[in-house]
């Protein structure tokens, strides 16, 4: 399981959920992906997290630092 943030919203418009993972935000176009359950967005976010970095490794290009939780 990667450490990037992955925010999963339900989509009434196409009855699926929608997964987004900000720290890509600059480099890919949102959403990313999506499920028929939340199980299975958590599963397509994994894959997609690991596919954009396999692409952007092998590229040569910047790879965007996962965030982390800020305990105040």
């Amino acid at each position: 399981m990667s450490q990037y943030t992955m925010v999963i919203e339900w989509s009434q418009e196409d009855q699926l959920f929608l997964v987004t993972i900000p720290e890509f935000a600059d480099k890919v176009m949102m959403p990313y992906c999506h499920g028929k359950t939340r199980q299975e967005a958590i599963e397509n976010g994994e894959e997609v997290i690991e596919m954009y970095l396999e692409i952007w490794q092998e590229k040569g290009d910047m790879i965007p630092q996962p965030k982390s939780l800020q305990v105040a």
